[in-house]
């Protein structure tokens, strides 16, 4: 599916990498996509009745789709010895395994980190758990409990009114510090060669996320106010209900901003207020300052303020939908997006890995895997002649493609 601004396969940087992939949900699969997405062959190992994410509903329903492009799909029953023979045969051949199922459950089926280690000691093995070990490591997580045991839905809702983030933002991020620590590991193992076992976490993800605010308490000695309630330590910088009921966010960060803003608008009785000289005295006086402006801004449409703020380089933002950023002139001109078929056939557009190499995008190389979509061609990589592929697939130890 490469395209002239898609760099082909070969000329990513993590060609000829294969990584076995057993995971579900978004951690685990977040890490094979990003490695994926950087050139890695990745074989995602699905149960016979296939990764739960594929039929979820509600805000699940794009787990599959978003988490798993680029990526191969072998369906094996790992409960029967000839589908952990196939599994095994499959980890022999690869560079590094990564999983993100409870702890001991790849242990019972000796795909565990220290019994592949024996057997390959330049494995690289990346576990994606709900706590690192510690106390904590027995309880089962998800993106919701750490973000309310973590501070961050303390931060992001209103005082007394804890809010989850509105992305699994600890699922994504965990899994892309379990990228990352496949990629140390990697370059490790090019100085000793052995590989190591890589550990990422969603409660330490998420103490990470809020680390700001635990070091604004260190610095200040005041605890940090959840977002909707903090002093900002910006003198405007807020979302404004404007004409026709729209809504826009307007910041004005620095003193050169605000006399910009102030000529931009026509505001000279404020851009000579002493009383708002700086930034900081403009922060003392949002109690009377804000309602002000609102009341002004309230006569201009968002396009308008919008188009206002361009063209004097101040921040803004229009309050967008996710489902209008499939036709944001920005992504599209850019090759932000990029064309995918969905298991059912359908066409739709992705986004892609935020970074360019060499002023290139990487791309969707393979759409997301039907059920088994590999499974024939890579057992017979392995030597298995299509008999008995076909005999795995009548006795259910393997699915071939859906």
């Amino acid at each position: 599916m490469s395209d002239s601004t898609t760099p082909l396969a070969s000329q990513l940087p993590l060609a000829g990498l294969r990584v076995i992939e057993f995971s579900h949900m978004v951690m685990g699969p977040t890490c094979g996509m990003v490695l994926a997405d950087l050139g890695a062959e990745v074989i995602k190992v699905e149960p016979p009745g296939g990764d739960n994410t594929r039929r979820l509903l509600g805000s699940g329903a794009g787990f599959f789709a978003m988490f798993n492009r680029n990526k191969k799909s072998v369906a094996l029953d790992l409960q029967t010895p000839q589908g952990l023979e196939v599994a095994l045969k499959l980890i022999a051949t690869a560079d590094v395994v990564t999983e993100n199922f409870k702890p001991g459950a790849l242990q019972k089926l000796g795909l565990d980190y220290a019994s592949l280690s024996r057997l390959n000691p330049r494995l690289v093995y990346a576990s994606h758990k709900g706590f690192l070990p510690g106390p904590y490591e027995h309880r089962t997580a998800l993106d919701e409990v750490v973000q309310m045991m973590g501070g961050l839905a303390y931060m992001t809702g209103r005082p007394g009114d804890p809010l989850r983030a509105g992305s699994s933002v600890n699922d994504i991020m965990g899994g892309m510090f379990g990228a990352i620590g496949v990629m140390a590991a990697l370059s490790a193992r090019e100085k000793t060669g052995l590989g190591q076992e890589v550990q990422a976490a969603l409660f330490e993800n998420n103490v990470f996320l809020v680390a700001q605010h635990m070091m604004q308490f260190a610095v200040t000695g005041q605890p940090a106010a959840p977002m909707p309630d903090r002093i900002s330590a910006w003198g405007i910088y807020d979302v404004f209900t404007v004409r026709e009921g729209e809504q826009v966010f307007l910041a004005v960060v620095s003193d050169t901003q605000w006399q910009l803003f102030c000529d931009a608008f026509g505001f000279a009785d404020l851009r000579s207020d002493r009383r708002l000289d700086s930034n900081n005295d403009r922060v003392r006086a949002r109690d009377w300052l804000m309602p002000l402006l609102r009341e002004r801004l309230a006569l201009y449409t968002a396009p308008e303020l919008s188009t206002l703020f361009e063209a004097r380089g101040l921040p803004f933002a229009p309050i967008t939908r996710p489902e209008d950023l499939f036709e944001d002139p920005h992504l599209l001109q850019t090759g932000g997006l990029a064309p995918m078929t969905l298991p059912d056939g359908r066409a739709t557009s992705v986004p892609l890995l935020p970074l360019t190499l060499a002023g290139q995008r990487p791309g969707v190389r393979l759409n997301p895997p039907r059920l088994g979509e590999h499974t024939l061609p890579l057992l017979l990589s392995l030597g298995y002649s299509e008999a008995e592929v076909a005999a795995l697939a009548a006795s259910r130890v393997a699915v071939l493609a859906q």
